[in-house]
């Protein structure tokens, strides 16, 4: 589980980046907390983090389950290109919001297939690793 493990904490410590993207744009457009609106800028950088945020909520929990019944390198290589994917997003939405397609595909599509990748063993019954 180990490659797994790693790409979770890289996905965390993603988020905790983008969160501080938030802080710092918070200062340089002036938009002081608990505000979340007032400069289009600060905006975009907001919503990549809340969008990461939606998304870890289901990434993690999916990684964590389909480690269980694939191998720990297959697991993490889907895992890692969420990680590509947020990064690809997150360029594109602070950049041009309509851009913002390619990293959404390349956020959600892992995410799904290991929903997907999970369920259909747990539902079949075979064994995990």
């Amino acid at each position: 589980m180990q490659p797994v493990d790693a790409v979770a904490m890289l996905a965390v410590i993603q988020f905790l980046v983008f969160g501080s993207l938030v802080g710092k744009a918070r200062g340089q457009y002036g938009v002081k907390a608990p505000a979340v609106s007032g400069s289009e800028h600060f905006e975009r950088i907001y919503r990549v983090q809340m969008n990461t945020l939606e998304l870890l909520v289901a990434f993690l929990p999916a990684l964590y389950a389909a480690g269980h019944y694939w191998p720990g390198w297959v697991v993490a290589g889907v895992g890692a290109v969420y990680l590509v994917g947020r990064v690809v997003y997150w360029r594109a939405y602070v950049r041009a919001p309509a851009t913002r397609g390619l990293g959404f595909v390349l956020s959600i599509a892992p995410v799904f297939g290991l929903a997907v990748a999970t369920l259909v063993p747990a539902l079949l019954g075979k064994p995990t690793l």
